[in-house]
């Protein structure tokens, strides 16, 4: 049987937030939510104790509370030290996984990897081989040889009994920032795993703005005609037919639109470029894009990647591909390889399989600058 502890006492000071960081909402969830998530699926869990200070105490219960009925909310310490010991007095199972609530990214993989090593080993820590160049010093560096240096992370696991017997062995003059520290001084040097680039702890104010993101889907279709030129991705494709639409009809584009809007929540392009206004007869897609993007900037996003698949039994469009990503790129001031497009037929069936017209779905990420 497994326990986890998530440590979540602290106040965040250095984020610089007028709240406790890992109530900061990540995309719809408080980054503890997600953090405590992680682990509800770990299979054999028995019960997952919560750090709380005495001003987020309530916050928390009601948080957490209505996720599982093995979450359980103790009063942390002055320190995290302090902290998980308070919280061990609460473990009953024979292994425990001890976790900062501030790395919500912490992945079904890492935490396996840990549970599978701590089992056969009796502790497991996930490390990350340094790649910076380390130094200590007071006003002058000295440099260390980073070989053998890792960089440190959580979840951590040890045997129960264990870590408890080196917490009940800390004295006035220990100073420790995590649990392994604390085991190798009192048990023995944990055992390591792989840790996770993607594991970060947030920590400062850019932290926070970097993982800000949403994502947003746009489709379209338009009929083929005769007499109308076709133009995807501000490409003219020659072909003896074209979109039928009030502006210039570029799928493409007008999917793309439509993703990047809906990833901010806002209405789609028929509301904004309504084909009732003149205005907006024969525009060109291209152009109204940039508009788009006026708007996305308004809400605090830019684009970081789009995926568009392309629908057409003809003509075949291989060939503009790299064109069609050069113009989306530049209008959406992100690198070509950020743009994805591909192109498929529907095996003659449909209107699209008939060639009666074409379509596209996009997928677009934002996130904040």
């Amino acid at each position: 049987m497994l326990s986890v502890i998530i440590t979540a006492a602290g106040s965040g000071t250095r984020a610089k937030l007028d709240k406790n960081k890992v109530l900061f909402d990540l995309n719809g969830e408080t980054v503890l939510e997600r953090a405590v998530k992680a682990f509800l699926p770990v299979e054999g869990l028995k019960e997952l104790i919560v750090t709380a200070n005495a001003d987020d105490e309530k916050t928390f219960i009601s948080l957490l509370s209505p996720l599982s009925d093995k979450i359980k909310v103790v009063l942390g310490g002055a320190t995290r030290t302090q902290s998980v010991k308070n919280a061990l007095d609460s473990v009953s199972g024979k292994y425990v996984l001890i976790h900062d609530a501030a790395r919500p990214f912490v992945s079904n993989e890492l935490i396996k990897r840990v549970v599978d090593k701590v089992t056969t080993a009796g502790s497991a820590v996930p490390v990350i081989l340094s790649t910076d160049t380390l130094g200590f010093g007071n006003g002058k560096i000295e440099s260390v040889r980073r070989n053998g240096c890792y960089r440190i992370q959580t979840p951590q696991a040890f045997e129960t009994a264990l870590i408890k017997k080196a917490y009940a062995s800390i004295t006035d003059s220990d100073d420790f920032t995590d649990d392994s520290g604390v085991y190798a001084k009192y048990i023995a040097p944990a055992e390591t795993v792989e840790g996770e680039e993607n594991n970060i702890k947030l920590t400062y104010p850019s932290d926070f703005a970097a993982k800000k993101s949403r994502v947003g889907t746009g489709f379209d279709l338009h009929r083929l005609v005769e007499g109308r030129k076709l133009i995807l991705g501000g490409v003219e494709i020659p072909h003896n037919k074209g979109l039928l639409g009030h502006s210039d009809a570029d799928v493409l584009t007008h999917a793309v639109m439509d993703a990047l809007l809906s990833s901010v929540a806002e209405r789609d392009i028929g509301y904004h470029f309504p084909d009732t206004d003149e205005k907006y007869r024969g525009a060109d897609s291209m152009k109204l894009l940039e508009k788009v993007m006026e708007i996305v900037k308004k809400h605090g996003y830019k684009p970081v990647n789009v995926a568009a698949v392309v629908m057409a039994e003809k003509p075949k469009l291989m060939k503009f591909v790299p064109a069609m990503t050069e113009n989306l790129a530049k209008a959406l001031s992100i690198p070509a390889a950020d743009v994805g497009i591909t192109c498929t037929t529907l095996e003659g069936l449909g209107i699209i399989g008939e060639e009666q017209a074409i379509a596209v779905r996009c997928d677009a990420l934002v996130e904040t600058f």
